[in-house]
């Protein structure tokens, strides 16, 4: 069966839409309409607990691992050489990316209206490309040299270790706090605070260097998910075992949470169960719904998105940051005036943002169905 499989892996439909629905969701998420209160469940846990929007994020992880579960196959082929040139310029193209994003627009100006460069020393170096870059190259690595037992082990390995990091190095008494705890003083000493994310109640990397350590894991299991789901194929032994799996880990998830509580924020190892009990859950239901019962409605909309997922998902961050620097008037850039003067008259309340945000989706979607259309497939 293996052996099949590396000839010639069968793609499947349902791991492409799962992929587009996640980059979907991350930009409704991070583009949120203005002028009122926003729903709960599309707003990230301040610190613990948890929200649909915090499974955005290590959904996507999720989903890479399930891509590379098909590229691997024909990695372990090549020469290590070619094999470790390929890996580097994927991760080095896609950090730089994620840090030129933070640095854009590149320039200022200063309280005199003089033009000025946004210093590099204040420039943010982690975030959500370059923790991707990270774990794609851990990611790459693991199972390029070791089998998926391996790498089972591996990922318990690091999540036991992640909590003894955070527990010991951490501030007794306070060792799960934000300014006390391992992740953050790690951050701090490696990166400068110059460097980190300074817009939560204090400077604080949500996507920091050591929480990055849990997060391969969520690429490790996609990963080991989609060889699964490629070895048992279209069938209703594989989709009950994801969807035991799924229970056992979140059930899993929500006894750690007693004593090492869910955090996006931190990227606990009690999240990451949960996390990928939920994409395993998710992912079983969509292998059901497409593969087997052949439900159309919805699926090639999503598709879009999972065509150029990376580069659409760049675009709406810089086009973004682009209409919030237009000033309209005194008080509105282009982004506000447009959901306030616009999607707040019409839909008042939390509705109207998640129009705006929804509006800005389908503006994105319009990009990657032309880019589909030309059969232009940005792969970063």
């Amino acid at each position: 069966m293996e052996n099949s499989i590396q000839k010639k892996p069968e793609r499947f439909l349902s791991l492409d839409v799962f992929r587009g629905l996640t980059i979907a969701l991350m930009i409704v998420v991070n583009t949120p309409g203005t002028g009122a209160h926003l729903y709960p469940y599309l707003v990230h846990a301040k610190w613990f607990g948890f929200t649909l929007a915090d499974l955005v994020f290590p959904s996507f992880l999720f989903a890479m691992g399930n891509a590379m579960s098909f590229s691997m196959l024909k990695m372990k082929n090549m020469p290590a050489g070619k094999v470790w040139a390929k890996i580097i310029k994927r991760t080095t193209i896609i950090f730089l990316l994620g840090y030129l994003m933070y640095w854009y627009p590149f320039f200022e100006f200063g309280t005199d209206g003089n033009f000025l460069w946004k210093p590099i020393a204040e420039t943010r170096i982690m975030g959500v490309l370059q923790r991707i870059a990270l774990c794609y190259f851990f990611a790459s690595a693991i199972f390029y040299y070791l089998s998926e037992k391996v790498a089972l082990i591996i990922s318990g390995a690091i999540l036991l270790a992640y909590w003894g990091i955070l527990y010991v190095f951490g501030e007794q008494g306070a060792w799960l706090e934000m300014a006390n705890n391992a992740a953050s003083k790690f951050d701090l000493a490696v990166l400068g605070q110059g460097h980190i994310y300074k817009k939560d109640s204090i400077p604080f990397d949500p996507e920091g260097l050591l929480s990055t350590l849990p997060a391969v894991v969520n690429v490790l299991w996609g990963y080991m998910a989609g060889i699964f789901i490629q070895k048992k194929g279209k069938s209703f032994e594989g989709i009950a075992k994801l969807l035991m799996l799924a229970v056992g880990m979140i059930a899993l998830a929500h006894w750690w949470n007693l004593v090492f509580p869910l955090s996006k924020k931190l990227w606990t190892s009690s999240f990451v169960l949960y996390t990928v009990g939920w994409d395993l859950a998710i992912m079983a239901v969509l292998v059901y719904a497409i593969e087997l019962r052949k439900l159309k409605f919805g699926v090639q909309f999503f598709n879009i998105f999972g065509k150029n997922p990376l580069f659409i998902y760049l675009f709406s961050e810089l086009f973004y940051i682009t209409l919030r620097m237009i000033p309209v008037n005194k008080h509105q850039d282009a982004f506000e005036w447009f959901s306030e003067q616009i999607f707040q008259q019409i839909f008042p309340g939390a509705f109207g943002s998640f129009a705006t945000a929804i509006a800005y989706v389908m503006l994105c979607w319009a990009l990657g169905w032309w880019l589909n259309k030309k059969r232009i497939y940005i792969k970063i």
